[in-house]
C-alpha cells in the first residue's frame, strides 16, 4: 500500500481510532513540511490548526468504521511558517485498526495540475489541428511549386525568372515546415530511444551548438550540479527540447548580442518532492535557462507553447510547441517565468522513474 500511495500527488494520511497517524505518503511529507518518520506516530490533530474538527471526525466513526465522506476547509500547521490553507477530504479507512483516510488537498498544487491538463489538453487539439492543416496544405503547395518550375522554364528574362525563384523557395521552406509538423513525433523521424542520460552532455552540446552561431557578444554561463545522478529520458529529443529553448533565448538576445552583453545560463539543481500532472516524484532534475533579454511580450506570454506562436518577425512558432510535446512524452513538464530583462524557462524532469512508466 505505501508504494501505491507515494504515486499520489496529494498528501494522504491514514489515521487510528486513537487519532494516530499510521501511514503518510511522501506528498504529505511536502504539505505538512515533516519527514514520514515524523508524520507517522504523531496525533493528527495536533498537524491542523482545527484540530477539534479532527476530533469530532474521529468521534463519528461508527463501530462499522463506515461513514460518509466529509470535505472540509482546514488550515496545517508549520513550524517557523504561516498555516497552509487546504481542503480535506475525510473518508472511512478499509483496513483493519485504521479509522480515517484524510486526503489534504494544497489548493495552490492542485491549481498547478488543473492548469497544467488544461495547457496539455489545448496543446494536443493545437497539434491535431496543425497536423490536419498541414496535410490540406500539403497537396496544393506541390501544385504551387510545380507550376512555378514551368513557368520559370518559359521565361527568358534573368529579371523574370527570379520572381518564379522566389516563389519556388517559399514553396521549399514551406515544405520543410510541414515536414516538421508531419514527420512521426512531431519532427523526429524513427521510435523513440529511451535511455540514460547524463544531462551535462546534453547541456555541454547545446552551448557548444550556440556558442558556434554566436561566436561573438553572448557568453553562455555554466552553472551545473555535478551530483545529478543520470536520468531515463530519450537523448534526441531532450537535445532537441534543450537547443530550441536556448536558440529561442539567443534570438531574443540580438541587441544585447550586438552590445556584447548578452547571457544565458543553463542551471542544474536536483529537485526534490514534485508534483507532476498525473504523479508524486520525491526526486527530479530541475533545468533552468535564465536570459537577460527583453522578456516575453505579454501578447503572447498565455499562448507562448502554441504552435506557430512566435514573438520574431519570421519565426516557425514550432521550437517551443514541440519542446513541450517532447517533455510530456518523457513524462516531465516545461513552464517560463518573465519580466524586463529576464526570462527563465524550467524544465522537470523525473530523475527515479522511468518515462514509460510514468505515461501509464
Amino acid at each position: 500500500m505505501e508504494a501505491e500511495l507515494d504515486l499520489l500527488s496529494i498528501a494522504v494520511l491514514l489515521v487510528d481510532r486513537a487519532g494516530i497517524v499510521r501511514r503518510a505518503n511522501a506528498a504529505a511529507e511536502t504539505t505538512f513540511d515533516l519527514s514520514r518518520r515524523l508524520l507517522e506516530g504523531h496525533a493528527a490533530r495536533s498537524l491542523f490548526v482545527q484540530s477539534v474538527q479532527i476530533d469530532e471526525l474521529l468521534a463519528g466513526v461508527p463501530a462499522d468504521g463506515e461513514f460518509p465522506q466529509r470535505r472540509l476547509l482546514m488550515a496545517v500547521r508549520r513550524s517557523l511558517r504561516e498555516p497552509l490553507p487546504v481542503v480535506v477530504i475525510a473518508g472511512p479507512a478499509a483496513a483493519e485498526g485504521l479509522a480515517l483516510v484524510l486526503e489534504v488537498f494544497d489548493p495552490g498544487v492542485v491549481g498547478r495540475v488543473m492548469r497544467e491538463d488544461r495547457r496539455a489538453d489545448i496543446s494536443e487539439t493545437n497539434r491535431r489541428l496543425l497536423r490536419n492543416l498541414a496535410h490540406e496544405i500539403r497537396n496544393p503547395l506541390g501544385g504551387i511549386r510545380g507550376a512555378a518550375q514551368l513557368l520559370e522554364s518559359e521565361l527568358s528574362g534573368a529579371d523574370q525568372r527570379e520572381y518564379t525563384r522566389v516563389i519556388i523557395s517559399e514553396a521549399d521552406r514551406l515544405q520543410s515546415l510541414l515536414d516538421r509538423v508531419l514527420a512521426p513525433g512531431g519532427g523526429r523521424r524513427g521510435p523513440r530511444v529511451v535511455e540514460a542520460i547524463n544531462i551535462h552532455e546534453v547541456c555541454e552540446r547545446v552551448r557548444s551548438v550556440i556558442l558556434a552561431e554566436h561566436p561573438v557578444g553572448l557568453a553562455v554561463v555554466r552553472d551545473y550540479d555535478a551530483s545529478i545522478p543520470e536520468i531515463q529520458a530519450d537523448r534526441e529529443q531532450l537535445i532537441q527540447v534543450l537547443l530550441n529553448v536556448v536558440r529561442n533565448a539567443a534570438q531574443a538576445l540580438a541587441a544585447r548580442i550586438a552590445q556584447g552583453d548578452a547571457q544565458i545560463v543553463l542551471r542544474t539543481r536536483i529537485a526534490r518532492q514534485v508534483t507532476f500532472a498525473r504523479f508524486h516524484c520525491p526526486l527530479a532534475l530541475d533545468l533552468r535557462v535564465i536570459d537577460n533579454g527583453p522578456g516575453v511580450s505579454e501578447e503572447i506570454r498565455e499562448r507562448v507553447f502554441d504552435p506557430l506562436v512566435s514573438g520574431r518577425e519570421g519565426g516557425s512558432g514550432l521550437g517551443l510547441a514541440l519542446a513541450q510535446g517532447y517533455i510530456e512524452d518523457n513524462g516531465g513538464m516545461i513552464d517560463f517565468e518573465t519580466e524586463p530583462g529576464r526570462t527563465e524557462f524550467r524544465i522537470l524532469l523525473p530523475i527515479d522513474r522511468a518515462p514509460s512508466e510514468t505515461m501509464g
